[in-house]
Order: structure tokens, then sequence, then C-alpha cells
């Protein structure tokens, strides 16, 4: 382990093989090109729903669960990967994580049938879903104080692989065929697995602690069936009442009251009871769902809100993420290097306040504005918002817990998703029953910046720091 001293330079010395003091710059770019992977994945699939539908003879319903089910395989993943990784140490799992991803990706390519893609893609968001809990334990570790600076960075990794992600996979859809958009990770994998095995320090773990299997099954269980019955709400024809939704989300609720009950029991739990309640960790819990809900989930509905209201082509549509993107690179890496002298609530205030505002932009376009140029400008201001916030929100928890760092990133990842998905499925429910989907998409941004500024008095609890820790 480096000491105080070495950790806290912020300049990476040159790589020697077996120092886990050096080359700190190094660990960050290849645990960085995991991220990068990941994030890429999560939108590159998207550009190939029609060819997927094409070739393999899949109807719309089906082809979206390869989207859908790597989301839901990470909300599943990622706490686990964050206790699995202060267990049995960051870099093992992280590298499991990598040879999971690219097996996956190369079957995935290799898939016959709608069916086996789907389920590979399960699989494979097995390996996305480890890569990030893990990923910020190996960068903890290696920068000492300098970690919320480097952890904070990761807040640009995730919107640049936002913006390439549709740009590479519409070049290879194009040109070669959908299968390659997941054999393009087998390559990158290999490398991934090369360096990782060469220039991440092993780290420690603690083995000794007992993995809590029941709480584990519990809280799988509970996430699976609560998401399913909110899918299955979107799934249900209007003016048929939704059977199956009440169903699993009744027993959804009789899981999470068996999950929380088998916490306070449990000698050592999954999840413990102090990071999902305890001093700061319920109300940052709160806070990143609703994040997720808002400020990530609303992201998938801008390009069908652009078409249904405005009749814009796919293409353009699409590309109104890119400024977003954009938006939240210019700000994010400045937000990071400045949260030391801010401390977390001062950005995240900002950053929901210009997310609200661009959310309302965005249902408010005037007549005689060019709807595409309107909306490119009001998701600017939203990726401005994101950059602000996302560094402190990453951070905002883990200095109550630094031993238990890999745990609390998975477990932020996990409300975020869940948010995410939560609000996509009731939008496109509520949506699906209306008349005019475009004035109906209006109302739900208009609602979703009324909560976020609404939400804006949980940041006055946020557990404030100034300074490294």
């Amino acid at each position: 382990m480096a000491t105080r001293t070495e950790a806290s330079s912020p300049v990476a010395r040159a790589y020697v093989p077996g120092d886990p003091a050096s080359g700190r710059g190094v660990v960050f770019a290849v645990v960085s090109l995991g991220l990068f992977m990941a994030s890429i994945d999560g939108t590159i699939v998207a550009t190939a729903l029609h060819s997927l539908q094409t070739d393999l003879g899949a109807g719309i319903e089906w082809t979206s669960w390869t989207v859908t089910v790597y989301s839901l395989g990470q909300v599943l993943v990622m706490p686990l990967a964050g206790k699995l990784s202060d267990l049995y140490g960051r870099k093992r799992i992280f590298l499991v994580a990598v040879v999971v991803f690219t097996l996956a990706s190369l079957g995935c390519g290799l898939s016959r049938s709608i069916g086996m893609l789907v389920v590979l893609r399960a699989v494979q968001s097995i390996g996305g879903g480890a890569f990030m809990p893990s990923a910020t334990g190996i960068v903890s570790d290696a920068f000492g104080r300098n970690r919320d600076r480097a952890i904070g960075m990761f807040s640009s990794i995730f919107p640049i692989g936002g913006i390439a992600g549709p740009v590479i996979g519409g070049i290879i859809v194009a040109n070669l065929s959908w299968r390659y958009v997941f054999f393009v990770n087998v390559p990158i994998g290999v490398l991934l697995l090369v360096f990782g095995l060469m220039v991440i320090p092993s780290g420690r773990k603690n083995p000794s602690q007992p993995l809590d299997v029941a709480g584990i099954a519990l809280l799988g269980s509970f996430l699976l069936t609560a998401m399913l019955g909110i899918t299955s709400v979107g799934d249900t024809p209007p003016g048929r009442f939704p059977v199956w939704a009440v169903v699993a989300g009744g027993a959804a609720v009789l899981l999470l009251v068996a999950f929380l009950a088998h916490t306070r029991r449990a000698e050592a739990p999954f999840i413990p009871m102090r990071l999902l309640r305890g001093r700061g960790f319920g109300v940052m819990n709160l806070v990143n769902f609703l994040w997720g809900s808002i400020a990530i989930g609303f992201s998938v509905l801008i390009p069908l809100y652009a078409q249904d209201r405005f009749g814009l082509d796919p293409l353009r549509a699409g590309t109104l993420l890119t400024a977003r993107a954009v938006g939240m690179i210019v700000i994010a890496s400045a937000a990071t290097f400045a949260l030391r002298r801010t401390g977390y609530r001062p950005p995240m205030l900002v950053g929901f306040v210009l997310v609200a505002i661009g959310l309302a932009l965005m249902a408010w376009v005037p007549g005689s504005a060019d709807p595409y140029t309107w909306m490119a400008v009001a998701g600017a201001v939203t990726g401005l918002g994101m950059g602000f916030a996302i560094p402190a929100a990453n951070n905002a928890s883990m200095q109550l817990a630094p031993e238990s760092i890999a745990a609390i990133t998975g477990l932020r990842g996990m409300f975020r998703q869940a948010g995410s998905i939560t609000s996509v499925s009731v939008a496109t429910a509520v949506v699906a029953r209306a008349g005019d989907a475009g004035h109906t998409f209006q109302i739900v941004f208009l609602t979703l910046a009324v909560v976020l500024v609404a939400a804006t008095g949980l940041i006055f609890l946020v557990p404030e720091h100034r300074g490294s820790w």
C-alpha cells in the first residue's frame, strides 16, 4: 500500500512492476478504458435495433430487451460487485469483469436468435456492472488523498462513451453488420486484460468476512421483481388492468421487507444498514435515485419526444444527446478540481437548478424558434447541470466510509440505474395511454423539472466536506 506522502502526489510516476505507488496515471488509464467500453455498450446497441429485427426476425418488443436487460443486469450486479471487491480484492473483480464482458460480447456477436442474444446481453451486463465499483476501489487505493479528484474524473468518461456509442454503432451497422457492434469489444477486452494483469496492484482484501448469500438473493429478487412490474405497466394495453404489474409490485414489497429484516439480523449483511439509512447515507441514496430518475433517465426520452412532437428524423433527434454530453464534459473536469474549495452542496445545488431549467426549456419550445436548435441548447444546459452535480454526488458519501468505497459505489450505481429504469418505464407507460404523445412528453418534462426543484431541499442534508479525505 502506498504511503500517505506517495499517494498524495497528483503526478503519476513512471510505472514500476510490483510497486503499487507507481504508475497511478497508467492505472487510471486502464480502468478508465474498462469504464469507457461499458459506457459505449449502453448506447451502441440502440443503433442496431432495426438490423436486429431484420436479421433475427424479431419484433421491437423483443429487440428492445437487448437494451433493457443490460440496464436491469447492472442494477443487480453493481452492489454485489462492490461488496465482492471489498472482500476479495478490486483487481480480481475487475479482471473477472473484463473476462465476462469480453466472452459475452463474442457470444452476442455469434448469436443466432433473439432469445440467445438477450440471454448473452444479460451475461454481458454482469461484466459491465462490475466495472465501476471495482475501478473506483482501484483508483481510490492508488491515488490516496487525491482519490476525490481521480474518482470525480470518472464523470467525464460516461458522457464521452454516450457520444461515441451511437456514432461508432452507426458506422459499424452501415458498413459491416450489427454483429460487429459486439465483436469490437473483443480485441479491446483482450488488451485490457493484459494491461490489467501488468499494471493494476493487487490491493487489499478481506476474505475472512462471510458472503451474505441470503441477502444477495433477497435484494436481487426485489430489484428484478420491481423492475419487471414497472416494465409490465408499459406492456399492458390501454384500457386493461395491469394485473401482472400489481402482482409483481406486491411481491416486490414483500421481498423488500424480508431483505430489510434480514439485514437487521445478519451478522455480516450484504449491505450494512448504515449504508442504507445511516448518517448521510440515507439522504444520498434518495438523492441518487431521484438523480437517476430525472437527470439520467430523461435522456432516453429526448429522441422520442423530438420525433413525436416535432417530427424530427431519428438521426437529428439522436444527436440532441450529443449537446447534453458535450455540456457535461465541458464543466465536469473543472467542477471536480474545485470540489475541495466548494464542498459538495453548492455544485449539487447549481447542477439541480440547471437541469431543471434545461428540462423546462425542453418542454417549452416557442413557436418562432427552430425546434432542433432550441432543444440542442436545452440539452446543453442539462449537460452543464450534470457536469456540476455528478462529481460532487459521486464523492459525497464516500468520505463517510472510505474503507467501503467499492460497496458505496455499487450502491450508488444501483440506486441511479433503478431510478433511471423507473422513470423511463413510468413515463413510457403514461405516453402509451395518451392520445397526443408529444404533448404528454411535454407534461412529463415539466413534471420532472418541478420534482427536481422540490428535491433541492435534500441537498442541505447532504454530508458536507471540503479539502481532501
